[in-house]
Parts: structure tokens; sequence; C-alpha cells
């Protein structure tokens, strides 16, 4: 090869060393978790986020090979999104640039909203792992310990193939931010324990205020935040306005940590 050499002499091997070494590494830290949030849109993110930053150990777990969910295509794949007062703070916080278009009412650019929001979950400490796929609970003594999880690809394999038995990873708290599917809501209903109505038709200016207000525990240990908490509750569907998913994501991450809180205390 001609030419100066620009990078340093590190082979394929090594690569894949520092690639395997270091996936394992963590996933073996992460095995037992404080808080497991499943799934990464905007409600799980910033869940993870704000209990990462209060120290919690977090992990968050996304089927997908991309993270962000309905938040980083925007509405009609147009890559924007609009919030609702007074989830613009949680913008500014995040330092996401938004127009105002009327009062109370704001736009801002998908792709740069979202990249702003997994930076952030990252740099709090969450640590994420993606193209894998949630597929049971761990339920002990009548609460959620955990979560059953198989790489994604598992379930696009022929059944003649495709029995591959999942690992699981065990936790004190549990968050289904699935968004419209709640689907690990779902591992309870297939059972008996519980029932869904599922999401009702769109109505934005009930939606919202209608998921944040019901974020919160639906069974010991198992915490609903985002649209989930649509499906979980009958609530409307909200559309391309994501001011709900942010404060829902606050809340859910404020209800872990006193949980965890009150878990220590003596009297637990």
């Amino acid at each position: 090869m001609e030419g100066k050499t620009i990078f340093a002499p590190v082979g394929e091997a090594s690569v894949t060393r520092a690639i395997v070494g270091e996936f394992l590494g963590e996933f073996l830290d992460y095995v037992e978790s404080d808080v497991i949030v499943v799934g990464a849109g905007p409600s799980g993110l910033m869940a993870a986020m704000d209990m990462a930053n209060s120290g919690l150990k977090v992990v968050v777990i996304e089927s997908n090979n991309y993270l962000g969910g309905g938040f980083w295509a925007g509405g009609y794949l147009m890559n924007k999104v609009t919030f609702r007062a007074p989830s613009e703070e949680i913008l500014e916080e995040l330092g996401i640039p938004y127009k105002e278009i009327e009062p109370g009412h704001f736009v801002s650019d998908s792709p740069h909203a979202c990249s702003r929001l997994i930076a952030a979950a990252c740099d709090a400490g969450a640590k994420i792992i993606n193209t894998t796929r949630v597929e049971d609970l761990v339920v002990r003594d009548d609460a959620v310990r955990g979560v059953v999880m198989n790489w994604s690809a598992v379930s696009y394999m022929p059944k003649a193939i495709g029995c591959v038995d999942p690992v699981a990873m065990e936790s004190r708290v549990v968050i289904d931010a699935t968004g419209h599917h709640s689907s690990i809501v779902g591992y309870l209903e297939k059972r008996g324990i519980l029932t869904m109505p599922g999401e009702a038709n769109m109505w934005v200016e009930r939606s919202e205020d209608g998921v944040v207000e019901k974020t919160g525990f639906v069974y010991p240990g198992l915490l609903v935040a985002g649209m989930a908490v649509a499906t979980v509750y009958g609530l409307p569907r909200m559309g391309p306005t994501f001011g709900g998913m942010l404060l829902s994501g606050r809340k859910a991450a404020k209800t872990a940590i006193e949980s965890l809180e009150l878990m220590k205390s003596p009297k637990a």
C-alpha cells in the first residue's frame, strides 16, 4: 500500500477482541440492575436519563437496531415533532432548538431532538442494549423482578431452527416504555393477571394529560410510561406531539426512585 500511514497499527483480531470484550463485560455487569427500561423511545430514554443522573444503575433494552422510536422519524416521516407547554422546559434543559408556532405550541427537528435525548441518557450513565427483544418477565413473590430476553432476530427465524433459549436480567424495577403495544404489561395480561382495554382514538388535548396522570406502577415492580400508559388504561392516542412522552418518562423516573428509596427503608 502506497502512501503515508495515518492510523495506528491495529488489526482485525484486535478490533474483534475490543468489541466482544467490552460488550460482554458490560453485559455481565448489568445482569443485575436497579432498573430495566424496556423501550428506547422518548419516555424510556427520559426515564433512564433521570434515574441514571440520580445514581441508579439503569439498563435500557431496545428491540430495534436504532433508538428513539417515533421520536426519530417525526410526524408523517417529515422529521418534525411538536410539543405543548410546559414541555419546552425539557427542550431547553436538553439544549434542543425549537420554534414557537403559536402560544404554548412548539416544533422541533426530530433527529436533532432525539439525538440530544439519546446522548443525554448515555452521558448520564444509562447503558443501552439494542436488537434485543424482551419475551417474558421474571416474577417472584408476586412482583416483577426482571426480564427474559433474546436477540430480536430470533423472533424472525423459522420455528424449525428458531429454538434459541433466552437469558434473563434481574432488577428491582422494570419500566414498560414499549409504546402502543405495551408488550411488557401484555405478558401479565396473557396469564390473566390483569387486562388492557387498548388505546382509544386520537385526542391530543386529553391524551397527554391522561398519560402523565396515569404513569406509575400497574403491578408490584412494574411501571408503565409513555404510550404504553394509553394502552393499559384505554386513553386516547396523541400522534406526533411528544411533551406527554417526556413528562411521563420524568414521572416514571421519579416514581421509581421513590420506590427504591422505600425499599431501602428499615420499615419497608
